[in-house]
């Protein structure tokens, strides 16, 4: 309805027009956008559409498509399909011989993703900031053939400078470097410019992922991302987890004052994963620069360890949400224990059932997240959840502030860990692409464990009671932030 003001200076036949307009769009808007999307999120477009019919469909056209255009789509079933090709040549199965419901999960993984479970990896956990990054120079300056790097957020600062220079030494050693960086992820960071500059003067291989330059022809919709942090050397060892190439106050000087840097988790790999793991960079390669890495794809990688291992892709690309329906699958399986630690913890409404309903008949549940986010509308959205969670039975621990708990990863009983780029949110289901990697067996699993000791014991636990007790102003802030992270 047009406001009485406005209506008595404007012409009854443009009255009209407008009217039949916004009844227009309102009827159609009814019938076009609950198609291929939750109810949770096409109710929270409609009601934006309904009470400002224009501005909110200008920010449906803007936002409401999450798939990546066709180009791409058919690019990743094309890879999908060669490597289904390549697995089956090879003859190699896993030879892991433990629970039902893990090679249950470990089939969905393969169905979905195309990737194979395999067997004899060496896998190590890196927890500190500054490790992960020395770790992964000092295997750079031992390339010989290539590396490929490929992060949601890339800097050259302080913390990075070491690696990006190993990367510039590789490069003009005659290795072939590549790397890819998120377009808008990284512009969004101070020192973008100077990243630009210092890779133009190089002879490292460099793309955008998902860049958003209209002047050159490329656009979609503006908050899609490519979200994963890989990097590969050599076909021979890998790293991937949650942390960016950036120092950990993310260049901003008021995250310095108040002290407060990212907590992450990485893992070196070893073994045969790491070519299922350059599969992925290879993908997103040949999306942005159409040129095949066919030859790297070919490379086997001995065994190296007694760790059984999984990538699991996922993003728009896939129809499927891979990584939501692992994550699903696994927790349902739980028995005994599982401990989940994700900094945007913005469940849907199956994940919501599956880690309450895991608690509801038993298993003991535990949650770490950050005491105080660094985004303020999916922090607040978070916290909209923590009642149905502590009164379903899981346990929260709240890491003290001003550190942000950035590590993504859970474990599943003495069975299962799982690490990658994923945050537990409609955000890293939908619209981000992402990566994970299932890890099997105790041994592994018993090492995730020992890190989640050391969050449990900078953390201090949320009580239902206590919760309870905080203000009506505070409990309407999260509820409308939790209707905003429903809009993909």
């Amino acid at each position: 309805m047009w406001p009485f003001p406005l209506a008595e200076t404007l012409p009854a036949w443009l009255i009209l027009l407008l009217s039949g307009v916004d009844l227009v769009i309102r009827v159609l808007a009814v019938g076009i956008i609950p198609g291929n999307r939750r109810p949770t999120t096409a109710m929270a477009w409609l009601l934006g559409i309904f009470f400002v019919p224009a501005l909110g469909l200008i920010l449906f056209l803007l936002f409401g498509n999450f798939r990546l255009s066709r180009r791409r789509t058919e690019q990743q079933q094309l890879v999908n399909e060669r490597v289904r090709g390549s697995v089956e040549l090879s003859h190699v199965a896993s030879e892991y011989s433990g629970p039902e419901w893990v090679q249950s999960a470990a089939e969905l993984n393969r169905r979905l993703g195309s990737i194979p479970m395999v067997d004899g990896n060496q896998v190590e956990l890196i927890p500190g900031y500054p490790d992960t990054i020395q770790a992964m120079a000092a295997a750079v300056r031992k390339a010989k053939r290539f590396v490929n790097a490929e992060f949601y957020i890339m800097s050259t600062d302080h913390v990075t400078d070491d690696l990006l220079t190993a990367l510039e030494e590789a490069a003009d050693r005659g290795v072939e470097v590549r790397v890819l960086f998120d377009h808008i992820g990284t512009l969004r960071v101070k020192g973008y410019n100077k990243l630009l500059k210092r890779l133009k003067a190089s002879r490292i291989q460099w793309r955008r992922m998902l860049p958003l330059l209209p002047i050159h022809g490329q656009w979609r919709r503006p908050d899609l991302r490519n979200h994963r942090k890989i990097m590969v050397i050599d076909g021979e060892v890998a790293f991937t987890g949650s942390q960016n190439l950036i120092e950990p106050s993310y260049n901003n000087p008021k995250h310095r004052k108040a002290g407060r840097e990212w907590i992450e988790l990485m893992a070196c790999l070893r073994g045969p994963i790491v070519p299922t793991l350059n599969v992925v960079f290879a993908t997103d390669w040949l999306s942005e620069t159409d040129e095949s890495l066919e030859d790297q794809l070919q490379l086997a990688a001995p065994p190296a360890g007694r760790v059984t291992a999984q990538v699991v892709p996922s993003g728009p690309g896939f129809t499927t949400e891979n990584n939501l329906r692992l994550f699903n699958t696994l927790i349902y399986s739980a028995q005994h224990r599982i401990s989940v630690c994700s900094p945007y913890f913005v469940p849907d409404d199956s994940l919501l059932y599956a880690i309450t309903t895991a608690a509801q008949r038993g298993v003991d549940v535990e949650l770490f997240v950050s005491e105080k986010g660094d985004q303020f509308l999916v922090h607040h959205a978070q916290q909209s959840y923590y009642e149905a969670l502590l009164r379903a039975g899981v346990r929260i621990y709240l890491y003290k502030a001003p550190f942000v708990l950035h590590a993504k990863h859970f474990t599943i009983d003495d069975e299962v860990a799982v690490l990658g780029s994923s945050n537990m949110d409609m955000r890293s289901f939908s619209l981000n692409l992402e990566v994970s990697v299932m890890l099997l067996g105790e041994d592994i699993v018993n090492s995730m464990r020992a890190v989640e000791d050391t969050y449990r014991d900078i953390s201090h636990e949320l009580l239902l009671e206590d919760w309870m007790r905080r203000p009506l102003a505070a409990r309407y802030v999260d509820n409308v932030a939790r209707l905003t992270a429903t809009v993909q």
